[in-house]
């Protein structure tokens, strides 16, 4: 399990199982589950979510693609990393 923080102090996680599934549904993400967090630490870009309780964060140059996009699930005052793919833009 990984940890980190968001911009608003939450602490957010990505399990083992959650790394699992981003690397069979995007296998060309290229990059490791270390970067992944950092990207909640540090985003370039930050907006909400689908629903009202996921924000999706985004770090520019990291990966195969422009955009690294984060999504995180929040219950309770504490994240979820749900899932992580390549973007060419933000949406």
């Amino acid at each position: 399990m990984w940890e980190t923080a968001d911009p608003d102090g939450r602490e957010v996680i990505l399990e083992q199982a959650g790394w699992l599934h981003i690397i069979r549904r995007h296998p060309y993400i290229g990059v490791a589950p270390e970067d992944v967090v950092a990207v909640i630490a540090r985003p370039d870009e930050r907006i909400p979510g689908r629903d009202a309780d996921e924000e999706w964060y985004y770090r520019r140059g990291l990966g195969p693609s422009v955009w690294i996009r984060v999504v995180v699930h929040y219950e309770h005052g504490r994240g979820l990393i749900v899932t992580a793919f390549p973007r060419r833009s933000l949406p």
